[in-house]
């Protein structure tokens, strides 16, 4: 039995989850951000925090990545995959610490995610102007963070915390930025917004 014209045909692939990993990471970056920068000191800002970090930044970007995985971009699947499990991480360790004096280690596991952020940046300048500029701030981002978590003042935030809370927001903007044009160009099927393809 044929289609009927108004029938649309079935979809050969799989679509571009790119924009969705990129946008999981810049929201929950980017309120996580303006935290660190002591812009907001309530109480409840954690909670808000945790939420994205487990659903938006965590659940939905890993699956990105996992699809990723399905389009064979090794990058993109590595990438997402790996901040996906770190707003996981993120989340497992903030909501089942103890509140031990732990400042060292968690100065520790964010320098780690430096390196791996570094090594991935040297990778992204196979991708496009947009993808490495966050990639690249990222990396600076880590790096202030792991050393204001080795400063250990909580209250208010480490001077290298905040300093890496302002760098989180323009890495979130950027890969906001970066989710729009990909999303916009592949809606409207031509170029909207820059990427600077390399």
């Amino acid at each position: 039995m044929s289609e009927t014209p108004n029938t649309p045909a079935p979809s050969s692939g799989t679509a571009d989850p790119a924009p969705l990993g990129l946008a999981g990471f810049a929201m929950t970056t980017f309120i996580l951000s303006v935290v660190n920068t002591n812009m907001i000191s309530e109480k409840g800002s954690g909670d808000v925090v945790l939420g994205l970090a487990l659903f938006y930044g965590g659940i939905a970007q890993f699956l990105a990545g996992m699809w990723e995985y399905r389009r064979g971009n090794t990058f993109g699947a590595t990438a997402f995959s790996s901040f996906g499990a770190f707003w996981l991480s993120y989340w497992g360790i903030v909501h089942w610490s103890t509140g031990a004096d732990a400042h060292k280690t968690l100065g520790l596991y964010l320098f780690a995610w430096f390196i791996f952020t570094g090594y991935m940046t040297v990778a992204a300048l196979r991708t496009n102007g947009a993808v490495l500029a966050v990639f690249a701030l990222l990396t600076l981002t880590f790096l202030l963070l792991a050393i204001g978590a080795w400063q250990n003042a909580a209250t208010p935030p480490a001077t290298f915390t905040e300093i890496g809370g302002w760098v989180g927001l323009v890495t979130a903007l950027a890969a906001w930025y970066a989710s729009f044009a990909a999303v916009a160009n592949e809606t409207h099927k031509k170029q909207i917004l820059p990427t600077w393809p390399r």
